[in-house]
């Protein structure tokens, strides 16, 4: 009997979904003045996803309207209704749309908490400033 190998390379079709998926998010944050957005490949990293957003909200009122936001277009634009964390708080929101990740964080539990480097990335790295 003859093992079978799974492929750990995804089929351009699906990683198209994923990078327009990932550019419908970072356009939703970026309109709605989030701060500090970095988008963190995940690619070779993780199976959970192709990408993890992160960005900062200045208020939990800005938060909590960026993830609304960020749902009602992810569902305009057919995609599936992501899994949604936190919004109550405001604090730190989860959204979790398949192929995408994004935590929108408040200033202060977005740098206790430092996701970008857990990740192996910084937000200079994220930004094109690193050296």
């Amino acid at each position: 009997m003859a093992a079978i190998a799974r492929s750990t390379t995804k089929p351009r079709r699906r990683a198209a979904e994923g990078e327009a998926l990932r550019a419908l998010a970072e356009k939703v944050l970026e309109d709605g003045k989030a701060e500090d957005i970095v988008v963190i490949g995940l690619a070779g990293k993780s199976d959970i996803a192709d990408y993890m957003l992160v960005a900062t909200g200045r208020s939990q009122r800005q938060v909590v309207a960026l993830a609304d936001h960020l749902v009602e277009a992810l569902k305009a634009e057919g995609h599936a209704k992501p899994s949604v964390e936190g919004l109550r708080h405001g604090d730190w929101v989860l959204i979790d749309a398949g192929d995408v990740i994004v935590h929108l964080f408040r200033p202060e539990p977005r740098t206790y908490y430092n996701i970008e480097k857990m990740w192996g990335a910084s937000l200079a790295e994220a930004a094109g400033t690193a050296p």
